[in-house]
């Protein structure tokens, strides 16, 4: 459809290029009544081809190659054998009283090579600059292609990375419950299929309805609740209309993750808070933890967080806020999303 818009819009452009240049060749003529000079149609016609002769081959087979100087002699002596064929075979003729007497000037038979050569020369030009800017167009358009390929391969490689991450922390909560015989587990696993059932078959998408992802995210809450001694001091609030609205997917959970990672004491208590707040303008979230008991941090306990940042520079450049304090206790994240001109 793309292509089918591309050459339409190509065909325009040089119907327009000859009405243009066909209608400042006759208008003076026809406007003042003259009759149509013997070199008129000739000329059009030779135009017609120096045009396309340049277009179609002389620039894409010597200026586009860089061979510059080349191109400009042969441009150049086409021309110069184009405008002296022309006047050879088309000699103009001029009113005998236009000089009333006088001696014509020593170079007034040149004036006619003058204005053949300009009159061919300005539409070689153009279908010169014509071509160049069709052609730096399709570059731009595949480089543009390109690098939107590799945003969303490297995207892919984020999320393959986020995936059996956040596999291998749940998988230790469900190993957790087994270990205490808790009647807990067959519903954690029921939980965990869920949750697997959409990064499967959502995770791979651009973007995902956001209560899609909200309800992603209070199945993964309610899987740690179960996990938890004390999961009183778990709170998930929710706040707006999430209706029409659309976000990558996994966008928020590494940072809930981290917090539930994080967040539980030497006592076993965790304490984390989760907002987040919905408006026309932004979403907003806003995940807090109590700093728990001191790990010593390893090579991969940051892939998460990482990687979610690496996803919002791609997806969300000069259209976030994040936001990280810690003071030794707590640990806040904030994150602002701001509207982008897309929905699902």
């Amino acid at each position: 459809m793309k292509s089918i818009i591309k050459n339409r819009v190509q065909i325009v452009v040089h119907i327009s290029i000859w009405i243009l240049l066909y209608g400042l060749t006759f208008y003076p003529i026809l406007n003042n009544e003259r009759p149509i000079p013997s070199d008129v149609f000739p000329k059009l016609i030779l135009i017609l081809i120096l045009f396309y002769f340049n277009y179609f081959y002389l620039v894409p087979a010597y200026l586009l190659r860089k061979s510059v100087f080349i191109y400009l002699m042969v441009s150049l002596g086409l021309l110069i054998i184009s405008v002296l064929a022309l006047n050879h075979f088309y000699e103009p003729k001029f009113p005998e009283n236009i000089f009333l007497g006088r001696q014509p000037p020593r170079d007034f038979g040149y004036i006619p090579i003058y204005r053949s050569f300009v009159s061919l020369g300005i539409p070689y030009v153009i279908s010169a600059i014509l071509r160049i800017y069709v052609e730096w167009k399709r570059n731009e358009n595949l480089r543009l292609s390109v690098e939107k390929d590799n945003i969303k391969s490297e995207l892919q490689f984020l999320k393959a990375q986020l995936n059996p991450h956040f596999l291998f922390n749940t998988l230790n909560t469900i190993y957790a419950l087994s270990v205490k015989k808790s009647p807990d587990t067959s519903e954690a696993i029921v939980d965990l299929s869920e949750l697997m059932r959409y990064m499967i078959y959502e995770a791979d998408k651009d973007l995902v309805p956001l209560n899609k992802e909200l309800d992603y995210i209070k199945s993964y809450i309610q899987l740690q609740r179960l996990r938890l001694s004390d999961s009183e001091n778990v709170c998930l609030k929710i706040t707006g209309e999430d209706r029409g609205r659309a976000v990558p997917p996994l966008l928020f959970i590494s940072f809930i993750e981290n917090a539930f990672k994080y967040g539980t004491d030497y006592k076993g208590k965790t304490y984390v808070k989760i907002n987040l707040t919905i408006t026309d303008a932004s979403v907003f979230l806003n995940v807090k933890n109590k700093i728990g008991i001191f790990r010593e941090p390893t090579k991969n306990s940051g892939i998460g967080l990482d990687n979610i940042r690496n996803q919002l520079e791609l997806i969300y450049p000069g259209l976030h806020n994040l936001e990280v304090d810690n003071d030794g206790k707590d640990y806040e994240v904030s994150l602002t999303i701001y509207q982008k001109q897309s929905s699902l």
